[in-house]
């Protein structure tokens, strides 16, 4: 499914740790390290395609995460001629996505990289959130630079919104053993 320009829609998923550190999966029999992502099936949303993608290549669950933010817009990058299939050339120009960064609420164990029959990845770490991305195919960078630039504010917020709310539960439990003394 392609737009009118020759763009195949597609979700791009930002998954950070607890120490906001995100995760990076190693393409199957190759040296280049990405994030998941993949195409938008007619009739669903993106964010049914999150879904999806994130258990098919990561194998977590929506239980398993919770999402922070999303890019407002779709973000483009073009596929080098060489690497589009024959029977896509002159129609196919590259991937729209719309970007999502989540949160793992479960655990390292959840991730499962063989949750699927057909596996992306062989491999995952965790990177700090600005690693260099090097390992990344060059015509996707810019792409990785401009989402991770635009979702780094809800890490902040989320940030924020944690620390507060321990020092209002901090506050509770001193109030609470005053009551009680």
């Amino acid at each position: 499914m392609l737009d009118r320009e020759g763009y195949r829609p597609n979700v791009g998923i930002i998954l950070c740790n607890a120490k906001n550190e995100v995760f990076w999966g190693k393409r199957i029999r190759e040296h280049s390290w990405q994030f998941p992502q993949g195409g938008i099936k007619r009739g669903e949303t993106p964010e049914q395609a999150m879904y999806r993608e994130l258990y098919e290549e990561v194998g977590l669950l929506p239980e398993h995460i919770s999402i922070l933010g999303r890019t407002k817009d779709w973000l483009r990058y073009d596929v080098p001629m060489h690497w589009v299939k024959r029977e896509w050339r002159g129609s196919y120009r590259g991937q729209k996505q719309i970007w999502f960064l989540l949160r793992l609420i479960g655990r390292d164990s959840d991730v499962s990289l063989r949750a699927c029959s057909h596996p992306e990845f062989d491999a995952w770490r965790w990177n700090h959130y600005w690693v260099s991305l090097d390992g990344v195919i060059e015509f996707k960078r810019q792409v990785y630079e401009q989402a991770l630039n635009e979702l780094s504010r809800f890490i902040d917020a989320d940030h924020r919104r944690s620390r507060h709310e321990g020092e209002r539960d901090r506050a509770d439990n001193k109030v609470d053993a005053e009551r009680k003394n």
